[in-house]
């Protein structure tokens, strides 16, 4: 902070800072002023509106509003002992007071309106004594009229009770400036003032994304949880446990807190985390009742002797005993390592692999690639990072030697320029997606470069679309301009970095004139973006799947990285380059070592001296060679050379490309062990089933997208016989002989720091005080390091690498047979193969059905309806599912969200890998649309 001064408040005198308000000093001073149309929270304006704040200042004739009253050297100012100040609050709540429910019939007999009410002892009774009873009138002016409004039931995450409002403004600034959705406004004026969505709809007809920031923002339960409000509209938001944790959705890694009433999650709240600022969107606060969904496995279970290993369409997971029968732990873990250690011993180490999950936290990641490397004897180990971001991390190890973000995306805060490319945030990253909106209203230009649109385009300052598939020849066009222009860094690569001669020769004939056939992309467009970026002092980078899923995505990186790196746009405060991580713990889940190439922290398998401390501190040999990839093991399973696998809260029988080979891959292991919440496809599978546990169930660590380490706690207890996942592990492996005697996650996060140098500093008890710490930190009392390579890279000699590439086509160009191009990805609402959100009331109810999204265009020249249904065709498939129009998606494309079983888009993509990355190609495939026949009645 700045040069401190004194003010003096009731009588004793306080510091404050230039810029605060009196609010805040009061605060600091251990003084709670009652407010109600202020929020003590980032991103919130005070607006001093409702008057509940008032305090008296010496020397002026009228009262300040303190939440707005910036102090002032030498202020003496009056707040609890003024008679004048606690009039003036008493009678604000006396007056809206008047105007409100009663309490026993308010939707939310515990909210703020009514602690301020007991603060300042405002008796109801005595209030309602002297206000004549309800009543319609006639009336000749709108403003005159008596407020009545019917609760607004129509949205099925937030129930609407415009009664309650006081028209506070908080709502209107949550949506607007926080959230930046401008879904909420305020209409007419005067007593006729009211809270409108969009143009006066119901919320559940509106625009409205369903982040509930209004209704965590609300001080009078107006708006509310609908889970927390019966039929008769009556609420209390009060729990009895509060149970501070992480979400388990995205890689933002939203910190929030379970509200808990009788071992049940009754409502969740955003927290103050450094990734989120109390902010979540619609999965995140309303995404969490599929722990008690009535299919969750609470038993071990046992495939039935003689039934088919397939997807059977009459299978029932409520009722799964057609195909499988219950078994005690003890029963269910003999057979399923049994089974396993049959294999090994029969046909090798080799036969056997595990898929982990970036769903499980680091300490079950790091337990599980131990297993595999020390039980199985194996590299055999991945996880969805290989769907996901492997290309991204492929090219980061090779030109950065990072397998993580160089800095946050709060960073674009800083940033003069943001391109984003290939991602689409506002739907993958929605938190990250309202910085981004906030740094743009702040002057920051954004930059799209993607072949759709999507809803930050409203916020750019240019919005590229581009040809699919062509990423390449763009960024080397990019690079040229930088190039051939002379807006390189020259004094920043000859410092910091290796390669740049390669790099300028092989983008020598990449004109824009040559490249924009390519790309689809004017020539003058090209020229733009380039100097814009290089132009600026300060510029990041953002990407997704959209430059990761492609047999060129490690191209694709490598070409942005050489562009951060041309620029030298890397290692300070607003610059970076920053792949935005899908899962909420992949990132860690890689830095643990579910990766078949690496042991944790990205150290090579074959290198001699890295596995020797992996082997002493695991006290066993470790196998050299790289093991299979997801699509790999696959491959190795047809070929008879994979025979039993393991798999932990991974469903590849949705999430891997051509399912229709994943599955039958599936079908022919000799043993399958499958550890999940739920009786998923993949499961349907298993020889052995085991129930595990919920984030909301267990303690652990996850690391987000920023590289911050964050600290989840359990708030539920586990249902029936279910059990933490690091158990079942250890219980696995100590049938594998391997002696483990872990009791808590804490103690195998103390393994990890000894064999995890990113871990250095961060400590479980460091987490339990700080709940987040961002790797690497310096010291166990600093900070961790929000922007890294600022003076070096960490590869040989310190210099980061520039990778030249050239630009390929797709693996499958669209033809005359098949004509349209597939690209595949998440829905705002639901999350991957929609094992958790399908099952989560509200999230299923937002998006009940699978959509394939085309453009009006598309859906003319196929002369299909929105609504009716369509069939998409590829080499590989066929479904059928509903169109939706979106004048985001060009012609010649459609989209469809691969979280939906009954029209699973991964039926149809296309397995081929990028050869460095090993990722498949889930972002272009050629299809063919067809208008779906119309069954005629019998």
């Amino acid at each position: 902070m700045t040069a401190s001064f004194t003010i003096v408040l009731d009588d004793q005198e306080v510091t404050a800072y230039p810029g605060e308000t009196l609010w805040q000093v009061a605060k600091r001073a251990g003084e709670s002023i009652p407010h109600l149309c202020f929020k003590d929270a980032p991103g919130y304006r005070a607006d001093g509106n409702c008057r509940a704040c008032m305090v008296e200042v010496e020397g002026e004739r009228v009262l300040a509003a303190s939440c707005i009253r910036e102090a002032k050297p030498g202020m003496v100012v009056h707040s609890a002992h003024s008679p004048r100040a606690t009039q003036a609050r008493e009678t604000v709540l006396e007056l809206l007071m008047a105007d409100q429910p009663s309490r026993a019939q308010s939707p939310d007999r515990s909210s703020h309106f009514w602690e301020v009410a007991d603060q300042l002892a405002v008796d109801e009774a005595a209030v309602k004594s002297w206000l004549p009873p309800r009543r319609k009138a006639a009336v000749n002016h709108a403003a005159a009229a008596p407020k009545v409004s019917q609760p607004d039931t129509s949205h099925p995450a937030m129930h609407v009770n415009l009664d309650a409002c006081i028209t506070c403004n908080l709502c209107v600034r949550a949506c607007r400036e926080v959230q930046s959705n401008d879904v909420i406004g305020m209409a007419q004026r005067g007593a006729a003032a009211t809270v409108v969505f969009d143009f006066a709809d119901p919320m559940g007809q509106s625009t409205c994304v369903g982040c509930g920031e209004c209704v965590q923002a609300c001080p009078t339960g107006a708006l509310m949880p609908a889970t927390v409000v019966n039929a008769a509209g009556q609420g209390d938001s009060q729990s009895q446990r509060q149970v501070d944790s992480v979400c388990p959705y995205c890689g933002v890694g939203c910190q929030l807190t379970y509200h808990i009433n009788d071992d049940a999650l009754a409502y969740v709240e955003g927290r103050n985390g450094p990734a989120n600022q109390n902010r979540l969107c619609v999965k995140g606060r309303f995404g969490f009742d599929y722990v008690s969904h009535p299919t969750r496995l609470t038993k071990p279970l046992i495939r039935l002797p003689g039934i088919p290993k397939a997807l059977d369409s009459t299978f029932d997971p409520a009722n799964p005993f057609s195909h499988f029968r219950e078994a005690s732990w003890d029963e269910a873990l003999e057979i399923a390592a049994g089974g396993l250690m049959a294999i090994k011993q029969a046909q090798g180490p080799k036969a056997l692999a595990g898929f982990g999950s970036a769903k499980c936290s680091n300490e079950e990641a790091w337990l599980f690639q131990k297993l595999v490397r020390t039980g199985f004897g194996s590299n055999n180990v991945d996880h969805c990072t290989r769907l996901c971001h492997a290309s991204s991390v492929a090219a980061l190890m090779e030109c950065l030697g990072s397998g993580a973000v160089t800095a946050s995306f709060m960073q674009a805060l800083e940033a003069d320029v943001v391109i984003l490319t290939g991602c689409n945030p506002a739907v993958n990253h929605p938190v990250a997606a309202t910085f981004f909106k906030q740094a743009a209203k702040r002057g920051t230009e954004i930059i799209i470069l993607d072949p759709r649109g999507q809803s930050l385009d409203a916020y750019a300052s240019m919005s590229v679309r581009f040809t699919p598939g062509a990423d390449v020849s763009l960024f080397n066009a990019l690079l040229h301009v930088i190039i051939a222009e002379g807006l390189y860094n020259q004094a920043y690569i000859d410092a910091h970095t290796e390669g740049f001669e390669a790099l300028k020769q092989s983008v020598a004939h990449s004109t824009p004139d040559a490249m924009s056939a390519l790309c689809g992309v004017a020539p003058d467009t090209i020229r733009e973006v380039a100097r814009r970026y290089a132009n600026a002092e300060k510029a990041m980078i953002f990407w997704g799947m959209g430059i990761s899923q492609h047999t060129h995505g490690t191209d694709n990186a490598r070409c942005l990285i050489s562009l951060a790196l041309a620029c030298g746009h890397t290692g300070r405060p607003g610059t970076g380059l920053h792949p935005l991580r899908g899962q909420n713990n992949v990132q860690g889940a890689s830095d643990a070592g579910l990766i078949p190439m690496m042991l944790p922290d990205y150290q090579p398998v074959g290198d001699s001296q890295l596995r020797a401390a992996f082997e002493e501190l695991w006290n066993t040999p470790l196998s050299d060679e790289p093991g299979l990839t997801v699509v790999e093991v696959m491959n190795a399973i047809h070929a008879g050379e994979v025979r039993g696998m393991y798999i932990v809260g991974e469903n590849p029988a949705m999430s891997d490309p051509d399912l229709t080979h994943a599955r039958a891959a599936l079908g022919k292991l000799e043993h399958l062990v499958v550890q999940d919440l739920f009786i998923t496809e993949t499961a349907q599978f298993a020889d052995v089933i085991l129930p595990a546990s919920a984030w909301p169930e267990k303690d652990g660590t996850v690391t987000n997208t920023n590289r911050q380490v964050q600290l989840g706690r359990a708030a539920l207890p586990l249902p029936g016989e279910a059990k933490p996942d690091w158990w079942i592990i250890q219980e696995i492996a100590n049938r594998f002989g391997l002696g483990w005697r872990y009791q808590h996650p804490q103690d195998v996060f103390a393994e990890m720091q000894q064999g995890m140098h990113s871990f250095n500093h961060i400590s479980w008890e460091r987490l339990a005080r700080e709940n987040s710490v961002t790797y690497p930190c310096p010291a166990e009392d600093a900070p961790g390091q929000d922007v890294v390579f600022s003076d070096t890279f960490p590869r040989a000699g310190g210099l980061a690498k520039f990778a030249p590439t050239r630009p390929l086509p797709p693996d499958e160009p669209v033809d005359d047979d098949y004509p349209t191009v597939l690209t595949t990805g998440r829905q705002l609402e639901h999350w991957h193969t929609g094992s958790m959100t399908r099952r989560a009331q509200v999230l299923d109810a937002l998006e009940p059905e699978a959509v394939a999204s085309l453009s009006p265009g598309e859906l003319n020249r196929l002369g299909v309806v929105p609504g009716e249904k369509l069939t998409i065709t590829t080499r590989r498939g066929t479904i059928t599912l509903t169109a939706r129009v979106d004048d985001k998606i060009p012609d010649g494309m459609v989209f469809v969200p691969f979280a939906y079983a009954e029209a699973a888009a991964n039926l149809l993509t296309n397995p081929a890998l990028d050869p460095y990355g090993k990722i498949p190609e889930f972002k272009y495939a050629a299809c063919r649309l067809e208008r779906a026949a119309v069954s005629q009645p019998h």
